[in-house]
């Protein structure tokens, strides 16, 4: 493997469900990180944070990267341990999203790509919530 990309992402919803965004930020791919938030309408809180996922995995595979290690990072302990086989989905609104990232992340293995889904704590996942934050707040 060679370079590592780091990816942050995180999804927030007012209400939960209520107006939603989504954010992340890719770093190791070029020389600025690459950054998108954007508000999505209603949705959960989970649905965001999946989607906020999706999102940035589509992202990588535009960029069409091969043979690299690919460490996501997420403040939703659900999402990343429904992706790594740890809890069942239950939800049948969530089960179409796990589905999609659960491809999207085969797909970027397909091409030769390590990806590990991790968990961390809000306040270690600052740059994607204060982007999801600004997104719902109408501030990009």
């Amino acid at each position: 493997m060679s370079r590592t990309v780091t990816v942050h992402t995180d999804g927030a919803s007012r209400g939960n469900p209520g107006q939603a965004s989504i954010a992340f930020v890719i770093d190791g791919l070029t020389d600025q990180p690459i950054k998108e938030a954007r508000a999505i309408g209603v949705f959960s809180n989970n649905q965001a944070e999946y989607q906020a996922l999706i999102a940035a995995l589509e992202r990588l595979i535009e960029e069409d990267i091969r043979d690299r290690s690919i460490a996501i990072f997420m403040d939703s302990e659900l999402v990343v341990r429904q992706l790594n086989g740890e809890y069942r989905v239950k939800n049948a609104e969530l089960r179409a999203r796990f589905q999609r990232a659960a491809e999207l992340i085969g797909e970027l293995k397909g091409r030769s790509n390590e990806v590990r889904l991790n968990s961390l704590r809000r306040e270690r996942n600052s740059e994607a919530d204060r982007l999801a934050n600004q997104a719902l707040d109408g501030k990009l």
